[in-house]
């Protein structure tokens, strides 16, 4: 006849269970894909940043150039250029972010469709 088990092990074997179950689901695989990827999105930010404010140092000199507006057309290029690589590199993240979000709620449904 075949022993019983001791409630005391049946419960820590099922809290065991739960435990490996619940590591498993939080569990993120770092691949260095995405470390690769995130990196370079990183680097393009920072291209927007400095593309937008060379780009609008350029035109400032060649309206202070043409128009002999010194130095108001190169304050102004700065300004305009400024604000619009903000504006790009904020436009970036975001697209970044919801990006991530798709992906994290993707894995999320995949790992609930898995448990049924």
């Amino acid at each position: 006849m075949p022993k019983a088990l001791d409630p005391r092990e049946e419960a820590l074997r099922s809290l065991d269970e739960r435990a490996n179950a619940l590591k498993a689901r939080t569990d993120r695989a770092v691949s260095p894909v995405g470390e690769l990827n995130a990196s370079s999105q990183a680097y393009k930010i920072l291209a927007e940043l400095l593309g937008g404010v060379l780009v609008g140092i350029a035109a400032g000199a060649i309206v202070d150039r043409f128009a002999g507006t010194a130095p108001w057309g190169l304050i102004g290029g700065v300004l305009l250029g400024f604000a619009l690589s903000v504006f790009m590199a904020r436009r970036t993240a975001n697209r970044l972010m919801a990006q991530a979000k798709a992906e994290e709620a993707a894995r999320i449904a995949a790992l609930d469709a898995k448990e049924d």
